[in-house]
């Protein structure tokens, strides 16, 4: 089993101890809560419900962080990538000042959590900033200012240029007291505790049903339930819905990489850049021997596409060149990855009731880039509703809301229609017209009769063949060959290169080509 949804490693798995394992479950069970999902919204859900005194068991298909939650560049910040001036359009003032409150807030109780269960995980107060491009516009910086302050983001100023070592931003705006972390070494600090208080893990445990109800209910493959009073679907996104909440989201691959460069060459702190796709950036300390600091990794990320219609492998050049344009002092690249983000239509993630269901189910996904945040207030939400208590932040990501605004109608709009024309791959011909043309360790998709199917060609030269129809809602799955996955186009289903599942929203394996 890989430790990652996909084949390339990030820099997370290279510099901590790997994460517990823990037993399959293997017997019927019952809970107050079940928590589906083994990443930084399960957990968190997890630890505040135990922490509470609750009964919860939390049931993970992988490895615990196995999904996206490892494979993020672990930035803690309220500095949204939509913009404040694109949040008080969407949701007026008082909507984007409780999406700045929520983020700051999560910082604050990530914050909290490590000074409270003495988690060594290098957390830090950094401060972020955000810079134009060469031809980018200052009244783009104005307009954020004035909506930041609006906001309530008082501290946030306008800088001619960030006083940072080994790279200058030219005029950006500097945002006080975001953080970062080592998102491996937390997650262990929060398992620890929930273990501690009694909470029950189970891995390698895949959820095939979920029923809501008086009595809700999920079902392993393997047949066997957990009973509880309400349950949290938090797998980035909801394998329990068909439909719905995937009209409303929308998936992207994006790219990283950790480059060594001499410790101390550039200042500690966030960085983002303006453009779309935009560019984000940070630092993490390696330890060295005995002790002190060996040297640093700068984390770049960037160069988005939607999922299965880029090409990753060029994705992840671009990314290199701007990197090594922009930070010249850079030794050599450690590590290249590629994660998966969703992208509400209406800019802000989702955390609560899941639509169309019982009111004890709930569902946290819709991370818009910023999941170690969103993943954390929106286990504040979830666990403040399972315990009966009312929040403030409820009703602004309510994953039943409709934001009737221009903006998002125009954007659910276009999303949707690329979502529509992906339908046409039923009806073209394949990547190639023979699976001799396959070279080994890639893969491509045939026709064959009326269907298409997906061929693998291992690097022993053996083909694997599978149906190239995402299970899902049919949509024709796509090569990447860097992660070598195939990926759906439609709604970020992915699988692995036998057709295996990898991610949802789909929830079972591709089908047999027979």
């Amino acid at each position: 089993m890989k430790e990652t949804s996909a084949s390339t490693q990030p820099s997370w798995f290279g510099t901590a101890p790997p994460l517990p394992d823990f037993p399959k479950l293997t017997q019927n069970s019952k809970a107050d809560v079940v928590v589906v999902g083994g990443g930084i919204a399960g957990l968190t859900t997890a630890y505040l419900l135990t922490r509470e005194g609750r009964d919860v068991v939390v049931l993970e298909s992988g490895k615990l962080g196995s999904g996206e939650t490892g494979r993020t560049t672990a930035h803690l910040s309220n500095a949204l990538d939509d913009r404040y001036t694109t949040l008080e359009e969407l949701f007026g003032e008082e909507g984007a000042r409780i999406a700045a409150q929520s983020h700051g807030g999560a910082i604050d109780l990530i914050n909290d959590i490590v000074r409270a269960e003495h988690i060594a995980c290098d957390f830090a107060r950094v401060n972020g900033y955000l810079f134009l491009p060469k031809d980018g516009n200052p009244k783009e910086l104005a307009d954020e200012l004035a909506a930041a302050h609006r906001v309530g983001l008082t501290g946030v100023r306008r800088l001619a240029d960030s006083p940072t070592k080994g790279f200058q931003t030219g005029e950006c705006l500097e945002f006080p007291n975001q953080g970062q972390f080592h998102i491996i070494k937390y997650l262990r600090g929060l398992i620890e505790a929930i273990t501690r208080r009694g909470g029950r893990i189970f891995t390698h445990t895949h959820v095939s049903e979920v029923q809501g109800g008086k009595k809700a209910q999920v079902t392993t493959a393997d047949g066997f339930t957990v009973t509880a009073k309400a349950v949290l679907m938090a797998t980035n996104t909801p394998v329990n819905d068909r439909v719905v909440m995937h009209t409303k989201q929308h998936p992207y691959r994006t790219y990283a990489i950790a480059a060594r460069i001499p410790h101390g060459s550039v200042t500690r702190a966030l960085y983002w850049d303006t453009p779309d796709p935009y560019h984000y950036i940070r630092l993490e300390e390696v330890p060295g021997e005995p002790d002190g600091i060996n040297y640093d990794l700068l984390i770049v990320g960037g160069e988005d596409h939607k999922t299965g219609q880029g090409v990753p492998e060029e994705s992840l050049r671009c990314l290199e060149e701007w990197t090594r344009e922009h930070f010249p002092m850079i030794e050599s690249i450690e590590y290249r990855w590629s994660g998966q983000v969703l992208e509400p239509s209406d800019s802000l993630g989702y955390a609560g009731r899941n639509p169309l269901d019982k009111d004890n189910v709930y569902i946290i996904t819709g991370d818009s880039g910023h999941g170690m945040t969103h993943g954390t207030l929106g286990a504040m939400i979830v666990a403040d509703l399972i315990q009966g208590r009312k929040t403030p932040w409820e009703k602004l990501y309510d994953p039943g809301r409709v934001t009737l605004r221009p903006t998002s109608i125009k954007e659910f709009a276009v999303e949707n229609a690329n979502v529509a024309a992906e339908y046409t791959d039923l009806l073209t011909g394949g990547d190639v017209s023979t699976e001799e043309e396959i070279k080994p360790g890639a893969g491509a998709v045939l026709r064959r009769g009326l269907t298409k199917v997906a061929v693998y060609r291992d690097p022993q030269g053996q083909t694997h063949t599978c149906s190239a129809i995402c299970p899902h809602l049919g949509c024709v799955v796509h090569w990447n060959g860097l992660e070598s996955s195939w990926d759906c186009p439609c709604h970020g289903s992915r699988f692995d290169a036998y057709g295996h599942l990898l991610a949802g929203p789909s929830n079972e394996d591709l089908a047999s080509a027979e």
